[in-house]
């Protein structure tokens, strides 16, 4: 997902996009203590997608947008 499609999204949509993310991020922990993890490089990816939906969350909060 791209930062304008994620600055489009409300604050609620948002709020769930982060709880499935958060998910995401933990079921590919998981894979990954698991041997079962194809590409390594879905952490980061997943981590990245949190990071923005956290960074535009706060950028409403304050009122930036």
């Amino acid at each position: 997902m791209k930062i304008n499609e994620i600055r489009a999204l409300s604050s609620e949509e948002l709020t769930k996009q982060l709880k499935t993310a958060n998910r995401e991020l933990f079921d590919i922990r998981l894979k990954a203590i698991s041997r079962h993890l194809g590409n390594h490089r879905e952490i980061p990816r997943a981590k990245k997608k949190i990071a923005r939906i956290q960074t535009v969350l706060r950028e409403k909060e304050l009122g930036m947008q």
